[in-house]
């Protein structure tokens, strides 16, 4: 009731005085808790409440306001290894408590990856970090683009103009555009990979006046970084899916919910929002900065952050269909599900479904780390043989690698020896006990030690956990912890107790987080247990 309480006094003020938005300013001036006071009365809220908000995000909580500089410390940079050396350098340019950390910055190609002055950049030499911290210089974030298939996320837009032109094709045609959507088998390519029309169709259902659009661009997996692509080069194929998805459910306002911890692509999306606002006259764009906190990729804790809330995940039912945004109804799908639609619409959903297998429809964004000889973003048709992405296109490994983990830290871990038996499909990859994810490919190295890897996965779920359901909070942290004892003590972890905290995490975890992670701990323990024994005491 709290909650519902809360989301009613935040509602009154809406998007244009957004509470979250308020909050967040709030929490970088120099006096906080006088300003989130003054914005708890006008929101005739209690101060506890704006207080529980700004203190949960990495950007906004007391500890993070010394930060002037943020350091990566996702999975790709860390078995990289290249952040320790980053950290030692950039320690001659700042204290030790002014240097804070990101979960990814998309710097997953090249690592060596910060943020600083509202810029990310990847840079390993003291030479480069030193002109970075005085120049300021804006830098282009290169790598390799690159398709096998019809280009229908990687395409260029040759006439905006005749772009935006073909909603008028389309508008008050709501069956039209749900039969398109139908035949084309998009499902969300967020990682559940629900199919995206039956979202429209609930929430087109829904008798409302006030409906809205979410373009999840939270979706802040390490390792993925296709939304960034999209976003900051194919913006108008994500505002386009937007656009259109508001005129056939009834909304006049789409909102992107777009990490801080990609700058550029804020910056980029604003532009583009500028360029095509006669284009879309009925329809308004708005963009929400997140404030560091992965499990804002999770729909409902990302609808609640917007609202001011702690971002917590829900109870469903109700779903965002029915109950989402302000409690309005809402569709809620990702930067890849929103980029497609423009082609399905102006080609045809059977053209879409022509392309790639009979259940995965379509192409991929596949994102390839730096341990490949060609990392970077290619376009994959549905059904590609792994194998062929990894060298025909990543044209191999520079060096050693023992497993990739697909579909980011929740995804499965696949050793090498599988990857010749795996296509790029939800079926393929989810019969073998692997999940396809954001498609993001991280490559683990053969000296890369499998303990320190799953504790890496039980930490980052303890980090980023939301904190409403105890297993996910507890379990992680507990799991952590026995993986650390481990690798330091005289200490054997009993396995099956660990088996029994694994279940509890899949089973009572409100969200994929918690509930998620034991799939790549399970692929590990099954795959790695001659190397995981010295470690385990085998019930």
């Amino acid at each position: 009731m709290a909650n519902k309480s809360t989301r009613s006094l935040s509602a009154r003020k809406g998007l244009d005085n957004n509470l979250f938005e308020a909050i967040s300013k709030a929490s970088h001036d120099k006096k906080t808790n006088q300003s989130l006071q003054v914005i708890a009365k006008e929101f005739m809220l209690g101060d506890a409440v704006v207080l529980g908000s700004s203190s949960f995000y990495d950007f906004t909580k007391t500890s993070g306001k010394k930060h002037k500089i943020h350091v990566c410390s996702g999975t790709a940079c860390m078995l990289a290894k290249t952040q320790e050396k980053l950290q030692k350098n950039l320690e001659n340019h700042f204290e030790k408590d002014e240097i804070g950390h990101a979960a990814c910055l998309g710097h997953c190609h090249k690592n060596s990856a910060f943020m600083y002055d509202d810029k990310t950049y990847s840079a390993s030499s003291p030479e480069e970090i030193a002109t970075i911290i005085i120049k300021k210089p804006v830098l282009a974030n290169n790598y390799t683009v690159g398709c096998n298939t019809t280009p229908i996320l990687t395409g260029k837009i040759a006439d905006l103009t005749a772009f935006y032109q073909l909603a008028d094709t389309f508008s008050n045609k709501q069956t039209q555009v749900i039969e398109a959507l139908k035949l084309s088998k998009l499902r969300g390519r967020g990682g559940a990979g629900f199919p995206f029309w039956f979202k429209l169709d609930a929430v087109i259902k829904e008798n409302n006046e006030q409906k809205y659009i979410v373009c999840n661009a939270d979706e802040g997996d390490p390792g993925a970084f296709s939304d960034m692509y999209l976003l900051e080069e194919q913006p108008h194929k994500v505002l386009f899916g937007m656009y259109i998805s508001g005129l056939t459910v009834g909304a006049d306002t789409g909102i992107l919910y777009i990490r801080g911890e990609y700058p550029n692509a804020i910056r980029v999306i604003s532009q583009a929002i500028a360029e095509v606002k006669a284009l879309t006259p009925n329809f308004k764009f708005k963009i929400i900065r997140g404030q560091g906190a992965y499990i804002c990729g999770e729909e409902t804790a990302l609808l609640n952050s917007i609202e001011g809330l702690r971002p917590e995940v829900r109870v469903r039912p109700p779903y965002p269909a029915q109950y989402g945004l302000y409690g309005k109804p809402t569709v809620l799908s990702n930067v890849e599900t929103f980029a497609n639609i423009h082609w399905i619409l102006a080609n045809g959903g059977t053209a879409y479904a022509t392309l790639g297998t009979p259940e995965s429809t379509g192409t991929k964004l596949v994102s390839l780390d730096g341990f490949f000889k060609a990392s970077g973003i290619y376009e994959i048709a549905m059904g590609t043989p792994l194998e062929t992405i990894i060298n025909d296109f990543g044209k191999g490994f520079k060096t050693s690698i023992k497993a990739l983990q697909i579909g980011g830290p929740l995804g499965g871990v696949v050793p090498i020896h599988k990857l010749k038996e795996l296509t790029l499909d939800f079926e393929s990859l989810s019969n073998n006990g692997f999940l396809l994810g954001h498609a993001s490919f991280v490559a683990i190295p053969k000296d890369f030690p499998m303990i320190k890897y799953i504790e890496h996965l039980l930490k980052f779920t303890s980090d980023e956990s939301c904190g409403k359901c105890f297993p996910c909070r507890i379990g992680s942290f507990r799991g952590a912890e026995m993986l650390a004892k481990a690798q330091k003590e005289d200490y054997k972890i009993d396995l099956g107790l660990f088996n029994d905290l694994l279940e509890t995490l899949e089973l009572g975890s409100l969200c994929a987080l918690g509930g998620g992670v034991p799939l790549p701990i399970k692929n590990i323990l099954h795959y790695f247990e001659a190397e995981l024994k010295p470690y385990l005491k085998m019930g």
